[in-house]
């Protein structure tokens, strides 16, 4: 067997390239292998995805935290994603050979070692605990509204963290804030960017896509004017690409927006491609930025299951 967990932690830094490649350094540094990243100016946000074994990913996952706890002060971070930490998500996603059940496990540890480093943590997903402090509303959207700012003075009542630091009971990191810690499935993160439309006629689009509004189910919906980039985007993540079909919500946001006088670019997908989005179908209908099959998450899990498999038949022939 060989066990590939994923991780693709969201770091409240887009700007600094030098500092993201440090990251990215501090990372593979751990027998993991890094299979992409993106950053972000107008998000000020970057996006890692490794994989590896269960043990290597959660070492790489707390040193990457330890990173940004120590370069990123949410005191004077500015972008229009929602954070509430330096280190703001880590979801953790069984790939192969490994159960939800495993992910999970990975989650809390790391999630209980954050809280020892001082950051209080809130778990997500399917890493939360049956008690969820509060209910139903218990998504990244609740848990991030209003964003580190909405904490710094202390957690609002029903919004208290999952994992509280010993000696900081009532109040994130002063610094590095909070943390979500998760386990799921793959999604799909992608953005399409429009013209010709106004923000305010994208956001009523948005409001009717995404699930809560009675639109596309797992669909999570964000419309965002990027300030330097100049452009309006459509932010999504798509929780469950295999029962809702990505070419579904583009036909809708496509007829919608040409419906409003204007016109889809582009698409970029952040991270890894998951199988839904097929090759070459999917580049040409979604105009998708970088379309290159090296970006597929299936083809890269099994080479990189195939090479390990290969190191450790070596071993074990250097054993004899």
């Amino acid at each position: 067997m060989v066990p590939v967990l994923e991780a693709v932690p969201n770091f409240s830094e887009g700007r600094d390239l030098g500092w993201i490649r440090e990251l990215i350094q501090v990372i593979a540094a751990n027998d993991v292998e890094v299979l992409d990243w993106t950053a972000d100016r107008d998000h000020h946000r970057s996006v890692v995805t490794y994989i590896g074994d269960t043990e290597g990913v959660e070492t790489a996952s707390i040193d990457a935290a330890r990173f940004a706890m120590d370069g990123i002060d949410l005191r004077s971070h500015h972008g229009i994603h929602p954070r509430i930490g330096a280190l703001d998500v880590l979801p953790f996603v069984p790939l192969h050979d490994l159960t939800m059940d495993s992910a999970v496990e990975s989650a809390r540890r790391v999630a209980g070692r954050l809280a020892s480093l001082g950051v209080p943590v809130y778990l997500y997903g399917e890493a939360q605990f049956p008690r969820a402090s509060f209910g139903s509303e218990r998504s990244l959207a609740a848990i991030r509204r209003g964003g580190f700012e909405a904490l710094a003075g202390g957690f609002p009542a029903g919004r208290e963290p999952d994992l509280i630091p010993p000696g900081r009971p009532d109040t994130p990191h002063p610094t590095a804030g909070a943390t979500c810690v998760g386990a799921r499935r793959v999604l799909l993160a992608w953005n399409v960017f429009v013209e010709g439309v106004s923000l305010n006629a994208l956001r009523a689009i948005a409001g009717g896509l995404r699930e809560s509004g009675g639109g596309f189910r797992s669909l999570r919906v964000l419309a965002l004017a990027l300030p330097e980039a100049e452009r309006l985007q459509i932010s999504m993540n798509l929780e469950n690409p295999e029962a809702t079909s990505p070419y579904d919500v583009f036909d809708s946001i496509e007829g919608q927006v040409e419906a409003a006088g204007g016109r889809v670019i582009e698409t970029e997908v952040i991270g890894m491609i998951p199988d839904p989005l097929v090759f070459p179908a999917a580049g040409d209908r979604f105009r998708l930025l970088c379309p290159v099959e090296s970006r597929l998450l299936s083809r890269r899990v099994s080479q990189h299951v195939s090479a390990r498999e290969i190191r450790s038949g070596a071993s074990v022939s250097a054993d004899l």
